[in-house]
């Protein structure tokens, strides 16, 4: 981690627009060997010069509990996470609130018996637990990595797995979908199925660029775009306008002796993030940092001022919208 956050403190720029309130959406808190990312790291990325006020937490199989029922080890995570909301919330760290909404994970796939393990998270975060992430990103490729709860390649259609997201509505919580872009049908079959739940669609909706996808970028986008265009329709959706810096990507930004600026992020992201701005409209679509993932990629401050870029010409209420207040809107925060 040392050696990354040497590498992207070569590309430091000041913050455009430093006035604009944020609400980051999608972060990660971890504790990994070598890759540490807590409570300093991600103050230290905020306080970049970006006026972030509150983030909200996504879900990273990070401080499961080593003992009790497999159903319930992730309720360590909304424990372990929550603790650090109330450390940030304490005021004792700056007017941000770190985590001020959490989104957990349940595996929707034990069906009617995950409203135990719903229960049980929301009782250890009452004030800021607000939905769940069950990983459906799969692919048949080997170069493709699928997601960390290793979901099936039908995940979002299986019986058991409905009966479980249909439990979502009795807690009023919303849910996070993150997969790969050839799997946006499948969430638009789920959204139809449940209208009154809210979904928000990660990271633009995984556009892969490695393995199989790698050269096909224009066959790619189109695919895409259709996709994100037919799914806009369902008005239970809103869309994480980031992501991009994932190397799953196929930039390779994270092989240069240096990172990229702003402007170069700006002018290779704006294709996705305006196709899905036009498509889903600034009232469900919010930008995110995915970091420490999207680190991969740039900073914090040089993220943030690529969304600005984009976005130089909107008018203050759209600004407004998608850097902050679609974010609380939808994850019922705040700050």
């Amino acid at each position: 981690m040392a050696d990354r956050d040497e590498w992207v403190n070569q590309g430091g720029e000041d913050a455009l627009d430093p006035a604009l309130p944020i609400c980051d959406p999608h972060h990660h808190l971890w504790d990994l060997p070598g890759y540490r990312y807590l409570l300093d790291e991600i103050l230290s990325d905020t306080g970049s010069g970006h006026n972030v006020r509150s983030t909200v937490f996504v879900e990273c199989a990070s401080m499961y509990r080593a003992e009790g029922p497999d159903a319930m080890k992730p309720v360590g995570e909304v424990e372990f996470v929550n603790g650090i909301a109330a450390q940030s919330a304490s005021g004792g760290f700056g007017d941000i609130r770190v985590a001020a909404g959490i989104v957990g994970f349940a595996d929707l796939t034990l069906g009617g018996a995950v409203a135990d393990v719903l229960d049980a998270q929301l009782r250890r975060a009452p004030d800021r637990y607000r939905g769940i992430r069950h990983s459906a990103a799969w692919d048949s490729s080997d170069a493709i990595r699928n997601g960390h709860t290793k979901p099936s390649p039908g995940l979002l259609g299986e019986p058991a797995f409905r009966e479980g997201f249909a439990r979502l509505a009795d807690f009023g919580m919303s849910f996070d979908a993150w997969l790969f872009h050839p799997q946006i049908p499948d969430l638009i079959a789920l959204a139809r199925a449940f209208p009154t739940t809210s979904i928000v669609l990660d990271h633009v909706g995984g556009v892969l660029g490695i393995g199989p996808y790698e050269g096909r970028r224009d066959d790619v986008f189109a695919a895409w775009s259709a996709a994100i265009t037919e799914l806009a329709s369902c008005e239970n959706v809103s869309v994480k306008l980031g992501g991009l810096g994932m190397k799953m990507a196929g930039k390779a930004w994270h092989k240069r002796p240096k990172p990229p600026a702003s402007a170069e992020l700006a002018e290779a992201w704006a294709p996705y993030l305006m196709h899905c701005i036009e498509a889903f409209g600034p009232s469900r679509a919010m930008f995110e940092s995915n970091f420490p993932v999207d680190k991969a990629s740039c900073g914090y401050g040089v993220l943030w001022n690529a969304f600005k870029r984009v976005t130089a010409d909107f008018s203050a209420d759209e600004k407004a919208a998608l850097f902050h207040d679609t974010a609380t809107r939808v994850y019922r925060v705040n700050a």
